[in-house]
């Protein structure tokens, strides 16, 4: 009868290298045939970018390149707690308006008005927290009437548009039409 190797002993070291050498090399065969088949494909065709110098190369070396280009890209803006509130209060409304129910309305201003009171309660560093909650009743009510004043304008300027536009007749009844 064999005896099993232990498998508490290490194998042979040769033996290791040469098939993690073997596995290296079917990696990058693999490698390479999945580009090769792409290209065949046409995934690299018409990509963004392609004839044209790679952006800031052989500029000095910045290690938060990457940073900076993500926020770049996303729009990403930090500020301290007390100016982003002031941002968002100047620009709750204009959201309110993109809003289509009540409900998301009413949970937002209630989302910015918990937001409100935990910086009150947080210290923190930079300018004062001047932004007060907004009273919800009040907001929703403005949104309801700009809401009401939009629907009130559509309206109007759908009468408009279609007092201008020529009468057609259906397309049905001029098909009846020239088959007689």
């Amino acid at each position: 009868m064999e005896e099993e190797p232990d498998r508490d002993q290490p194998a042979d070291p040769r033996a290791e290298r040469a098939a993690a050498r073997a596995r290296i090399e079917q990696q990058q065969t693999w490698v390479d045939l999945q580009v090769r088949q792409a290209m065949e494909r046409g995934d690299f065709d018409n990509l963004a970018g392609a004839g044209k110098p790679i952006p800031d190369l052989g500029t000095s070396h910045d290690p938060d390149w990457w940073v900076k280009r993500l926020v770049e890209r996303e729009r990403i803006t930090v500020l301290p707690p007390a100016l982003q509130l002031r941002k968002d209060d100047a620009e709750l409304d204009a959201h309110l308006d993109t809003l289509g129910s009540e409900r998301e309305a009413r949970a937002f201003v209630e989302d910015f008005n918990a937001r409100v009171i935990r910086a009150r309660y947080t210290p923190v560093d930079g300018p004062p927290l001047i932004t007060m909650p907004r009273d919800v009743e009040a907001t929703i009510e403005a949104w309801r009437e700009r809401q009401t004043a939009r629907r009130a304008e559509r309206a109007a300027l759908a009468a408009v548009t279609d007092a201008a536009a020529p009468r057609r007749r259906g397309w049905l009844r001029g098909a009846r039409r020239r088959r007689r």
